[in-house]
């Protein structure tokens, strides 16, 4: 059955609109099933031009799609200036292939990309039409399922929700809408079909769970007190197994418009266990699977034929750490070489980035480079168990400017558990010395040209990290430490740039908060926050607001430090790691010890592939380079 096409009632409102080709369809690459019985909406709750860049989405739509008689379309959120225009005019949000209601669908996904994304999610079911609370949800509308980084600590979101898929959906998203379209055929209610999903590995269905006390909490062992008698007590993420033997090449639309990351991207690993102890993504993607060096350049070849881009990115975690990423390089850049197009590789390790490397990802267009040194000591590097030194920041520079590159920015934290103001001037006299090796390693002439920069953002304590106890400093205080810095780097050379800490402790909240976040964030989003991810949009004052009308405190929440044996309120949702194995990270973080990547050295035990059944998977054996190499081999 045909839905309400919206389109009469939108195309006069796209005369007065910013950047209309966010809101219509037909871009090349799009895929329309209109015969299709079961239609699913995947939203991105911001903008065309950063959701349609999300390689999630992409993802997610293209295995949708590739089910008999299944749909899958896309919706985003209209700019803030648009949502208000949409609301006066009575226009719903629709999606984007077929211009038809979202509401209309039989079921939504909602990505959960960032922290700040929380109020733009209420922003986006409001829009819609569809009831915010999953309590409030007749039969007659869509399941609303959310997944993504952020659904490793769902409980924020949880009344939000209908369900939620924790893990890599590639399998999990079509095996669970199969799950729900069938049983919609036969007729089931709604709370039979997300029993049904319950009971599916990787999904969590939250109203099957009363939300106990915190010392009932910690006496039981789990926030979680069942209300229906097989809802599981632990979820497991859901891992893609086949990840390293599917096609690199992900069939892909070109934007009318503009959008961030605007080239083509081909994921060539997934996972990373350099174990940085303050980094989510390391412990949700393990473990590491390597795509094949034939697979990555095919991918290549094909997807810029297939697209026209003039870019190619490739992506994952850590991409300098694929076992073939020399030959990768070299392969790509042949195919590539009289063709006017640039490779990119966006995350550089340090202790990878030799002349060799540089070399290889030097090109024809030489952009900036990033390089993440993460802390100013060496102390603090072991600290986080960032496990690279200043030799391999200095080479790295050595490097990359003998190579070219004329520009770098270095990124840190500030913030970061144990952190002393020996540590903040750290910084200066690192980014200083770099700047120092860069113009070394550049003709006189050529000085002038040097830009190095310094990227400071506030550490944001993760769930399912071995930092996921520790508490965030103050705003007030994060000042202080950015004040000190900008104090103590003398050379007007190098540009000092720094993260708002307002939003950085909303993103602590979000991160460590329980259920009792979410009245929080409905209430601030009915304060008028929204898009709080843009610089121009954040309110503070909504946030504080909804905090005082509720009494709670905030800053309990994201400032708060734990001992190691306390349940934390996401210690129902897994990444397989286990929490005795984040426990001795952070002691071994106490006594600055560092532990090494088991992709290059033995099992550390994180407890990930036992769990899951899977191994890493790399294309060959992986060599370290740099101070890890050294290490390997039995130096200090």
């Amino acid at each position: 059955m045909p839905l309400m096409n919206l389109w009469p009632q939108l195309e006069p409102l796209l005369l007065s609109a910013e950047r209309p080709a966010r809101y219509i369809n037909h871009e090349f690459g799009c895929v329309r099933k209109p015969d299709a019985d079961f239609r699913f909406c995947m939203i991105y709750p911001d903008t065309y031009e950063l959701g349609q860049a999300n390689q999630a989405l992409r993802i997610l739509v293209n295995v949708v799609n590739a089910v008999d008689g299944m749909a899958a379309e896309r919706a985003f959120l209209p700019a803030p200036d648009f949502c208000d225009v949409m609301r006066k005019k009575k226009v719903p949000l629709f999606s984007l292939e077929s211009c038809e209601p979202v509401r209309d669908f039989d079921a939504i996904g909602i990505t959960l990309p960032h922290e700040l994304a929380a109020t733009n999610v209420l922003e986006t079911l409001d829009l819609a039409g569809i009831p915010l609370h999953a309590s409030e949800r007749g039969e007659e509308d869509p399941l609303v399922l959310g997944g993504g980084p952020c659904a490793f600590n769902p409980e924020p979101y949880s009344p939000f929700f209908d369900a939620f898929s924790i893990g890599e959906g590639e399998e999990a998203l079509p095996e669970g809408l199969m799950v729900v379209r069938d049983m919609q055929a036969q007729g089931a209610t709604r709370a039979e079909v997300l029993h049904a999903l319950s009971q599916l590995e990787g999904w969590y269905v939250p109203s099957f769970y009363a939300w106990r006390s915190e010392s009932d909490a910690q006496q039981e062992g789990s926030w979680l007190e069942p209300l229906v008698e097989d809802a599981p007590l632990r979820i497991e993420k859901r891992i893609f197994e086949g990840f390293s033997e599917s096609p690199a090449w992900e069939p892909c639309i070109v934007p009318f418009t503009e959008v961030v990351h605007d080239r083509l991207n081909v994921e060539v690993l997934r996972g990373c266990a350099r174990g940085c102890r303050f980094c989510q993504a390391g412990m949700m993607y393990r473990p590491v699977r390597e795509r094949s060096a034939d697979n990555i350049v095919s991918a290549v070849i094909e997807g810029l034929a297939a697209t026209g881009y003039d870019e190619v990115s490739l992506t994952s975690l850590s991409t300098t750490d694929h076992s073939q990423i020399a030959e990768i390089l070299t392969r790509v850049n042949k195919a590539c070489d009289g063709k006017g197009v640039r490779i990119s590789v966006p995350s550089q390790r340090l202790d990878s980035f030799g002349v060799d490397m540089a070399e290889l990802v030097a090109g024809q267009k030489k952009g900036g480079l990033t390089f993440a040194p993460e802390a100013g000591t060496q102390r603090l590097r072991n600290v986080i168990n960032k496990n690279v030194t200043e030799d391999d920041l200095f080479g790295a520079i050595d490097a990359a400017f003998a190579a070219g590159w004329r520009r770098c920015k270095l990124y840190f934290m500030i913030g970061l558990p144990t952190e002393t103001d020996e540590d903040i001037k750290g910084i200066a006299s690192l980014a200083q010395r770099a700047y120092d090796r860069a113009k070394a390693a550049v003709p006189p002439e050529q000085r002038g040209a040097i830009r190095m920069s310094v990227s400071c953002a506030l550490f944001v304590p993760k769930a399912q990290t071995p930092f996921q106890w520790d508490g965030q400093i103050a705003p007030e205080e994060a000042i202080r430490r950015v004040n000190l810095l900008r104090n103590s780097v003398k050379y007007k050379a190098v540009d000092v740039h720094w993260h708002d800490p307002k939003t950085s402790f909303v993103e602590a909240v979000m991160s460590r908060g329980g259920r009792e976040t979410a009245a929080w964030v409905e209430q601030a989003w009915k304060c008028g926050a929204r898009f709080d991810a843009w610089t121009e949009c954040f309110n503070e004052q909504a946030w504080r607001d909804a905090a005082d009308a509720l009494g709670l405190s905030p800053e309990s929440i994201a400032q708060t430090s734990y001992d190691t044996n306390y349940v934390m309120p996401w210690s129902h949702i897994s990444t397989g790691a286990s929490q005795k194995w984040l426990a001795r990270e952070r002691r071994l973080a106490e006594c600055e010890q560092t532990t090494a990547d088991c992709t290059y050295e033995s099992c550390s035990a994180c407890g990930v592939c036992p769990q899951l059944g899977i191994d890493n998977m790399l294309a060959e054996p992986r060599i370290a380079s740099g101070s890890n190499s050294h290490a390997a081999q039995g130096g200090e």
